[in-house]
């Protein structure tokens, strides 16, 4: 059985598929970063949900659900979306980046850095897609 997003299982799962997934390793090749994501309450969503992810050169060095607050003070990115938002993404009904340029997806980083590895970007929720099978 699939994992569920959003739980700790789900993350430990994009972890994998983003380590064994070779094109991912390659188009991520030059990315050096960290991400910090903070899902706000919607829906089915009753509080507000955090996980970190250490990306780095196309591997994900290590992920955290729900870190302690300022165990991460200043990730690369961090990234704030309501979960209605961040599930449309993960289904793709919304375009990650539309929804950056909306702000229905806030970034705090360089978004020059994030314009300059649009395709990294990209496959990144490419992947994060093919692991969301089961969304609460």
């Amino acid at each position: 059985m699939a994992a569920i997003f959003p739980s700790e299982e789900w993350l430990n799962g994009l972890q994998e598929k983003l380590n064994s997934d070779s094109r991912y390793r390659e188009v991520a090749k030059n990315w050096e970063g960290d991400l910090l994501f903070f899902i706000e309450p919607e829906g089915n969503l009753d509080k507000r949900l955090s996980f970190y992810l250490d990306l780095w050169h196309g591997t994900c060095r290590k992920v955290e659900y729900q870190p302690p607050a300022g165990s991460h003070p200043n990730p690369t990115f961090t990234l704030t979306a309501n979960y209605n938002n961040i599930t449309s993404i993960l289904t793709g009904k919304l375009n990650p980046m539309t929804a950056m340029m909306t702000s229905k997806l806030k970034v705090k980083g360089s978004m020059g850095y994030m314009m300059r590895n649009v395709p990294t970007v990209l496959d990144f929720v490419r992947v994060a897609q093919e692991v969301t099978k089961d969304i609460i």
